[in-house]
Order: structure tokens, then C-alpha cells, then sequence
């Protein structure tokens, strides 16, 4: 089967456990997704492009992400700019004593879990720390519904763009963050959708799922470039509307592309919705594609960030 129609299928699935609409028998748009996608179509064509739509990144995480793209950082100058955060401080602990880092005693302190953490550690807990708050779960039942899942996606797509990225010409830190951020502009659109819903049609036809995908990336490429992310970072997001481009992405575009359907089709095996075995998924990738998807599967579902750093 031909990957791009593997894609397909596995992207169908995913939006109908995403929005639990296998039984809909739908595939048109209704008037509630008509109504919510001229919304985001709205949002998305205003000024803010649908940037205003997420906070603002704390000042200290750009500062700390361009001290960490030095391979010379002076751990001592890191550990007094986390210290100035106490979510980033808590959350340093919290990973330099996790089982992935810590055999022994306690780290306590702030110095000497940057020093255990080491770079891409640190990198890759401080991405993890910035966008997890996006999701708010207090915003409706969609946003409390699908977030979470697209959270974990996420997570698992930013593993496997760490993995498929290892001997390719891009940088670490852009194929982590492509992965943990290529969700940001959906998990927002949520929030539209809990405003504009009129509770008596369903939500999540292939068709609306499939234009309210499109409106996400377009959303997430927004606020990458409102957040002011690197141009190559940027550039992935945007390529992943012409997937049939192929060899004409970038080289962070192609990894976002496969680390994406590879996480896809890891959360649908946890969820028992496919077997990430079945030859039909596995015939036309790489021998390092099946490699990352057996990881993804074999990991147990916990702190995907101290699992991917600490194999690095």
C-alpha cells in the first residue's frame, strides 16, 4: 500500500479517536461544522492570524533556548536564569531525579540538576514546559476531550523527530520543538469549536477534521513566527499542507512529515485501534522509520522527555 494512502487511512483514524466520532456516519460537513469552520477561517484571516489566540511565552524560555543552541553554555549562568522561574526550577528537579537521570540521592539542587541534565535534557524539558500550558482544560468538553490526546501526540511526535533526526542535516533542537509544537494551532482551534458548537450536531466528519486540520497548521505556523522560532521550524509546519510533495520538503519538513504518522500510528496500537505490526503499515518505510515506531511502542506511557533525552 502506498504510503501516502497509508497516511490517509491512519489520519482518519486518528481525527475520529480525536473527536470519538467512529460512529458518525457523516462525511460531509454539517451546519455546526460549516458554522465553526468559517470561524477559524475568520480567525485565521484577521490581523492577529489567530496568534492572540495562545499566551505569550514567558521571556525567559527564548532567552534560555538561545543559550542552549551554545555547545559551550556555562551551566552555572543557566542554573541562575531557571532559578528566576519556579515552574522551570520545579520542573528541573522534577526530571534530574526522575529514573531516567537519577540512581542515587536526591538532587536538591538547581546547579547540580543542570549539570546531571546535561544540553539536550535541558532543551528539550524547557520546550516541554512552554507549551504544555496551552491546554486549558477549563475552556469546554472539546478542549477537555481532545487536548490531552493531541498533548500526547505530541509528545510522541517530538521522540520520534529526535530519533529520525540522529544523522540528518538539521538541527536537534528545531526537530524536538517542530515535534512538540506541529499541534499548537489545533489545540487551540478547540476552543472555537467549544464557542461555536450548537450542541446538537456532531463534531468530526472526515471532512471538517480535514479542514480543521489545515486551519491548525496554518495557525501553528502563525504563532510559531509570532513566538519567533526559527525560519526552518516555520517552514516544516507550513509544508505539511502539500504532503504529496515528497522529496520537495525540507529536510525538518520530511521528519515532521514521517515522526507524525509514526506517532499516529503509535497512540492508535495503545488505543487498540490498529496493530503496529500489520505488514500493510510497514511495507514502504525504512528500515530507521520501523526502528523509531518499535521505540515509540516499546516506551512505556510516562515521561516521554526524560526517555528520548536520556537516550541521546
Amino acid at each position: 500500500m502506498a504510503l501516502s494512502t497509508q497516511r490517509d487511512q491512519v489520519d482518519f483514524m486518528f481525527s475520529s479517536w480525536l473527536f470519538e466520532s467512529e460512529d458518525n456516519p457523516d462525511v460531509f460537513t454539517n451546519k455546526n461544522e460549516d458554522t465553526i469552520l468559517a470561524a477559524l477561517e475568520a480567525t485565521v484571516a484577521s490581523e492577529e492570524s489567530g496568534a492572540h489566540m495562545v499566551r505569550r511565552m514567558p521571556g525567559v524560555i527564548p532567552q534560555l533556548l538561545q543559550v542552549l543552541r551554545n555547545s559551550d553554555f556555562s551551566g552555572a549562568e543557566l542554573a541562575r536564569t531557571i532559578s528566576h522561574d519556579v515552574v522551570l526550577v520545579a520542573e528541573v528537579l522534577r526530571m534530574a531525579n526522575s529514573a531516567a537521570y537519577n540512581q542515587g540521592t536526591a538532587i536538591t539542587s538547581i546547579d547540580h540538576a543542570v549539570l546531571i541534565l546535561g544540553q539536550n535534557g535541558l532543551r528539550q524539558l524547557i520546550t516541554g514546559v512552554a507549551f504544555k500550558p496551552i491546554i486549558n482544560l477549563n475552556s469546554g468538553s472539546f478542549t477537555r476531550m481532545v487536548a490531552p490526546r493531541l498533548w500526547a501526540q505530541s509528545e510522541r511526535c517530538a521522540v520520534a523527530c529526535a530519533h529520525l533526526a540522529r544523522n540528518e542535516p538539521v538541527d536537534p533542537l528545531d526537530s524536538f520543538l517542530v515535534g512538540l509544537i506541529h499541534n499548537v494551532g489545533l489545540t487551540v482551534s478547540l476552543r472555537v469549536i467549544d464557542k461555536m458548537s450548537d450542541g446538537r450536531q456532531p463534531v468530526g466528519s472526515p471532512t471538517f477534521c480535514n479542514s480543521l486540520a489545515a486551519y491548525g497548521r496554518t495557525l501553528t505556523a502563525n504563532i510559531a513566527r509570532e513566538w519567533h522560532f526559527p525560519d526552518k521550524v516555520v517552514t516544516a509546519i507550513a509544508e505539511q499542507d502539500d504532503k504529496s510533495a515528497g522529496r520537495n520538503l525540507s529536510p525538518l519538513g520530511r521528519i515532521l512529515m514521517m515522526a507524525d504518522h509514526l506517532s499516529k500510528i503509535d497512540t492508535l496500537a495503545r488505543q487498540k485501534h490498529l496493530d503496529a505490526e500489520d505488514p500493510r503499515l510497514l511495507d514502504d518505510l525504512t528500515g530507521k522509520e520501523i526502528d523509531c515506531l518499535r521505540r515509540l511502542c516499546a516506551d512505556e506511557e510516562k515521561d516521554w522527555i526524560a526517555i528520548t533525552t536520556a537516550r541521546q
